[in-house]
């Protein structure tokens, strides 16, 4: 059998058994998926430089200290953001308007993996797939299957260990496209979440599934002259140079006002990188593009010092980053596209108003919907850039790069960006949990059909202690009519009793006599569907009781308050 035959024939048995292992892992209770999740956030904590070694050995991208930080993010800083999020359940109750929300696992997960981030991503995929008590089959890419595949050893040991059923998680060992279409187009797969090229995102797209990908990001980063510069041009070094710069939100571009642009000149060169001029820019932008126009992959995820020697540049052994002056975007400016090294373009505007019309030609020159860096201390120009910026994540007074993925801001920590319409993308958050499940929505009748229908406002909904007082009002009135008590024309001859008439109901002493009888002549009300606590208190109110059954839905807050209270009658 031929590679290709032997990936679909394992592709097709990983979803299979994922989708068995979901069956039981769907059934889980909050306390049984807790643990699971911890033991592997703990795998993924101890074996976070491991699995960094073997993904720079493998791939060539990046270094070692950089992707296990990357690793360790996506470990601790995803399962602790994710770890209050209520994903299984009764998740949300409106009481007022009468509906509540059942959190629902999607089932089979296809993660398709990059290879620029690839341990890193295969634990924050697994660990948000398992936060909602889905199963996970993940797709390496080529370049990264073995790295990838010893990641997911690791968590899914941790897991089954912790009580997770076996095959809940697992990889290709030879991953290829047919592979991997096989893996995003089976009957059982829910839902593809795909990291990776344009290509394979469209792939995922095309797959007849719901989809979560993510586009291209060619971030531009804006210092206006009120910033801090050189904090500024510290956050944009940090971001740009961080694991080589191979994280899609890593800053692409530097924009300043010509106010400040000697200032961020200087701080750029103290800060360790070589600004590129004539010559050295012209080498430099024939080695980051090839001959189709395109990027050259042998500069990504290199240092600076290494594309430099590609490109013939002469540089100090701690150079941290290129920086060449560009006066264009576009096919013909290769400085002004997505690099995926440290490599900057650099640019001065007059004000903030031409930096926002610059920042948008890169974003829509391969970046639309991404990310933005913004460095300003003039809120109306914060304020401007978020309404005018064709881009999901503004990261203001912060590196970009890391800015974007929630490690430095308060956005949800996370390894795959949306980037919305704009972008081609269905949306425009960072996948978290709460994009791998659905909400199953418990609707209870408020108004009838015709009130529904009508202009007039529908009448408020009568409360048990309203409706038990207007059928006794009823009885009452039943009673004084049957024996003719109350004003008459005229006075009337005593009634009669023919043959087989019942007698006239006695006299009542008091009004309570009156309901105790009528009481005890009723049968038992039938039990209620649904009790919320402002049911309980409505009763409460009315000195009455609300009756119940097993399949009565309560929820914790009303059956605590009305057992406390003595409300429930319970009628089996």
């Amino acid at each position: 059998m031929d590679q290709d035959l032997q990936s679909i024939q394992e592709s097709r048995r990983l979803v299979e058994a994922a989708y068995a292992a979901w069956k039981t892992y769907e059934e889980f209770t909050e306390a049984q998926v807790e643990p699971i999740l911890r033991a592997m956030r703990d795998a993924g904590v101890s074996n976070a430089a491991k699995l960094a070694e073997l993904a720079v050995e493998e791939t060539g991208y990046g270094n070692v200290p950089d992707k296990t930080a990357k690793n360790l993010f996506g470990a601790k800083n995803v399962y602790e953001a994710m770890r209050p999020m209520r994903t299984i359940g009764i998740v949300n109750e409106d009481s007022e308007n009468r509906v509540f929300e059942v959190a629902c696992p999607v089932g089979v997960v296809a993660g398709i993996l990059p290879s620029t981030n690839p341990t890193s991503t295969a634990i924050y995929k697994a660990l948000i797939a398992l936060k909602g008590r889905n199963a996970i089959v993940l797709s390496p890419h080529p370049s990264a299957a073995r790295c990838i595949h010893e990641t997911v050893r690791v968590l899914a040991e941790a897991a089954e260990a912790a009580g997770a059923p076996p095959g809940i998680l697992s990889s290709l060992t030879t991953p290829t496209m047919p592979a991997t279409q096989e893996l995003m187009r089976h009957r059982k797969t829910a839902l593809i979440l795909a990291t990776g090229g344009p290509g394979l995102v469209r792939a995922a797209y095309s797959a007849g599934k719901p989809a979560f990908g993510v586009g291209p990001g060619n971030v531009p980063a804006y210092i206006e002259r009120s910033a801090d510069v050189a904090r500024a041009v510290g956050d944009v070094l940090t971001g740009k140079c961080f694991d080589n710069g191979t994280l899609c939100s890593s800053e692409q571009a530097l924009i300043a006002d010509a106010e400040i642009g000697d200032r961020v000149l200087a701080e750029l060169q103290a800060n360790g990188a070589h600004v590129c001029r004539g010559d050295d820019r012209q080498r430099l932008e024939r080695t980051i593009r090839n001959a189709r126009g395109t990027l050259n992959t042998a500069i990504v995820g290199q240092s600076a010092v290494r594309i430099a020697e590609m490109a013939g540049i002469d540089v100090p052994s701690d150079t941290r980053a290129l920086v060449g002056e560009a006066d264009g975007v576009g096919p013909e400016h290769p400085l002004s596209m997505e690099k995926l090294s440290p490599v900057l373009a650099y640019y001065t505007v007059s004000d903030w108003r031409e930096g926002c019309r610059l920042c948008i030609d890169i974003l829509t020159f391969g970046g639309l919907g991404h990310s933005l860096g913004l460095h300003s201390n003039d809120d109306e120009v914060i304020r401007q850039f978020a309404l005018r910026k064709p881009a999901s994540r503004i990261c203001v007074n912060t590196p970009a790069a890391l800015g974007a993925v929630g490690h430095t801001t308060n956005l949800f920590p996370s390894m795959t960006l949306g980037c919305g319409a704009s972008g081609g993308n269905i949306t425009s958050d960072n996948i978290s949990p709460l994009h791998l499940i659905n909400l199953k929505r418990v609707a209870f009748g408020v108004r009838s059909a015709t009130e529904a229908g009508s202009d007039e406002p529908p009448a408020p909904a009568a409360s048990p202690g309203r409706a038990r007082r207007e059928r006794i009002t009823a009885i009452v009135d039943g009673w004084l009519d049957r024996n003719q008590i109350g004003p008459r024309a005229e006075p009337s001859a005593p009634v009669s009793t023919a043959a087989g008439e019942a007698p006239a109901a006695p006299p009542l002493e008091s009004y309570s006599e009156l309901e105790t009888r009528q009481e005890a002549a009723e049968p038992p009300p039938d039990p209620v569907a649904f009790v919320c606590e402002d049911d309980v208190r409505a009763a409460s109110r009315a000195d009455s009781r609300i009756a119940v059954d097993q399949k009565t839905i309560i929820t914790p807050a009303a059956r605590d308050l009305g057992e406390k209270l003595g409300i429930f009658d319970r009628t089996s």
